[in-house]
């Protein structure tokens, strides 16, 4: 196997995060890695493009940091529950396999790792997201096959 020495853990608010962050958390702990958590959250204009936004100025006002507060707490107490320090969490808006190349990027990552449930498509073998990451990913990819 290759050596890492920085690891990042891509997940998403779902259940099968856990699956994720195991095998993050495993490869980090057998390379004496550092691991980073990131999930990304799409912005509220890209939730609702197409419609008119104007009138919902409010609640666009308070979808992000509340969006951010939501995940941080969602994904910190799964890194709690794994023993992995929540202070590793990242959270950033936009497309999710752009947020996660370049968060690797920024910590000069050699191991991203992600994990691939999509059910159709290229989603079917990889997952959007997943998919997304592999492409013009700056280090190594692992994917986690998520069965649903």
């Amino acid at each position: 196997m290759a050596s890492y020495n920085t690891v990042v853990a891509a997940v998403d608010l779902t259940d099968e995060a856990s699956m994720v962050l195991s095998a993050a958390r495993e490869i980090a702990v057998e390379q004496n890695a550092t691991l980073t958590v990131i999930t990304a959250i799409r912005p509220f204009t890209h939730a609702y493009g197409g419609i008119e936004t104007a009138a919902m100025s409010q609640a666009m006002a308070n979808f992000e940091p509340e969006a951010e507060a939501s995940a941080r707490k969602t994904i910190g107490d799964l890194c709690s529950s794994l023993d992995i320090d929540p202070a590793a969490i990242a959270v950033a808006f936009g497309k999710p396999g752009d947020v996660i190349k370049a968060k690797a990027e920024e910590l000069g990552a050699d191991l991203i790792v992600v994990g691939s449930h999509g059910k159709h498509g290229l989603g079917l073998l990889l997952g959007s997201t997943a998919n997304g990451v592999l492409h013009g990913a700056p280090c190594d990819v692992l994917t986690i096959r998520i069965m649903e």
